[in-house]
């Protein structure tokens, strides 16, 4: 069994949010992301792959093609294939985000 304690791997910078990667397959990976308040993920695509970001701590804007919603501690977005999304922390507090994509980009 390939167990992690995600709660001990939190890392932030002030200079841009952290990723940490948690499990990375060929056919998958699941990060944490944590951004320091007014940080961001810059709007981006994947064409061929599903992913969920769920929100651990904070609460995070996430934009999702022309839609764009407060997500809070406790709920999860799902990003479809070819959706153009970002993820912004609007503070005032550290938002952490388990992110799950797959399949894995290539």
């Amino acid at each position: 069994m390939d167990l992690r304690d995600f709660t001990t791997m939190e890392r932030f910078s002030t200079e841009k949010f952290q990723k940490i990667g948690l499990f990375d397959t060929p056919r998958m990976f699941c990060d944490l992301y944590c951004f320091e308040p007014g940080q961001l993920q810059s709007p981006h695509t994947h064409s061929d792959s599903d992913k969920v970001y769920a929100v651990l701590e904070g609460r995070a804007e996430v934009t999702v093609g022309s839609e764009r919603a407060q997500v809070r501690a406790g709920n999860a977005v799902l990003i479809p294939p070819g959706s153009e999304h970002a993820l912004r922390n609007p503070g005032p507090e550290r938002l952490v985000v388990l992110v799950f994509m797959a399949p894995r980009p290539g």
